[in-house]
């Protein structure tokens, strides 16, 4: 059973002073009023912070995202998001205006992509603001180069791999210019060449001075993609939040949210216990102890 306390993990610093960005306190979210997706969550963001919200599948970062997104409105608790309610935002109230400022890349990027072209999805949502032809392309251009991918600006969604509408959905976001970007899954599915390209282009994001929360539970990239980590488990719950250094020491952790699993493989007198990735990636060795004597 998961300790329901948050485990600090070592300080993460405000980058930004001021009020939070994201403010929620005690914040639940039930889908159908039957479902729980996340329980009890308290939680600060501030302005810059490149944060990584790390659990296996069906913890609630999907969710958590949404919320932060305003895209739903929480169930119970309270959540500001930079100076607004979310549960006023999610029901409509000045909705426009919070998401020319808070971008959500979903997971499956055939969901934000819909247009004839690249170029015309990357335009979309610069259009919706009314801003003049010259402005809208300078737009395009830049969130295009942002991700690398002008060359396929005239080019179908449907006919570009996995990475590259990875990175067009991105690009589709960049082009509102938001002070929030928020990555679900960015890396997922993709070819280790496409993965670590993807991982420059989100640090390179971070280096301009966005705010980044990413979820992930892939544990390889969150040192390179976040300067703090939170922690959910399989109840939907918090239960870490810190540095990525002291975060990914804690192998007990790791174990008890299942992104990490453990188990003995025995070479003569010896058992080794390695620890494993859920999904995949490196597996170091974590301990060794001497064998007991056979049964």
């Amino acid at each position: 059973m998961i300790d329901q306390a948050v485990q600090p993990l070592g300080s993460a610093t405000p980058v930004g002073p001021g009020e939070p960005l994201f403010d929620l306190h005690d914040v639940a979210y039930t889908y159908s009023g039957r479902q729980v997706a996340l329980y009890g969550v308290t939680l600060r963001i501030w302005p810059g912070e490149r944060v990584a919200l790390l659990g296996a599948n069906g913890s609630g970062k999907s969710t958590l995202l949404k919320l932060l997104d305003g895209v739903i409105g929480p169930s119970a608790g309270t959540m500001q998001a930079l100076g607004r309610d979310v549960a006023a935002v999610a029901a409509g109230e000045d909705g426009f205006r919070f998401h020319r400022q808070v971008g959500l890349v979903f997971q499956d990027p055939d969901i934000q992509l819909f247009s004839a072209t690249v170029l015309d999805d990357v335009a979309f949502g610069p259009l919706q603001l009314g801003l003049s032809r010259d402005e809208v392309r300078e737009r395009c251009d830049e969130a295009l180069a942002a991700m690398d991918i002008a060359q396929l600006a005239d080019r179908a969604p449907f006919e570009l791999s996995g990475g590259e509408k990875k990175r067009a959905a991105i690009a589709s976001v960049l082009s509102l210019r938001p002070d929030v970007i928020l990555l679900d899954e960015p890396t997922a599915s993709l070819d280790p060449r496409t993965k670590w390209l993807l991982v420059d282009l989100i640090q390179r994001l971070g280096e301009a001075g966005r705010t980044l929360i990413t979820a992930t539970h892939e544990l390889d990239i969150v040192p390179l993609i976040a300067d703090r980590v939170v922690v959910l488990s399989e109840d939907r719950r918090v239960v870490a939040d810190g540095p990525p250094a002291a975060v990914l020491a804690d192998r007990d952790l790791l174990i008890r949210v299942n992104l990490i699993h453990e188990h003995l493989h025995e070479h003569g007198s010896t058992v080794h216990s390695h620890a494993h990735e859920v999904e995949d990636g490196h597996h170091p060795l974590i301990e060794t102890v001497p064998a007991g004597p056979a049964d």
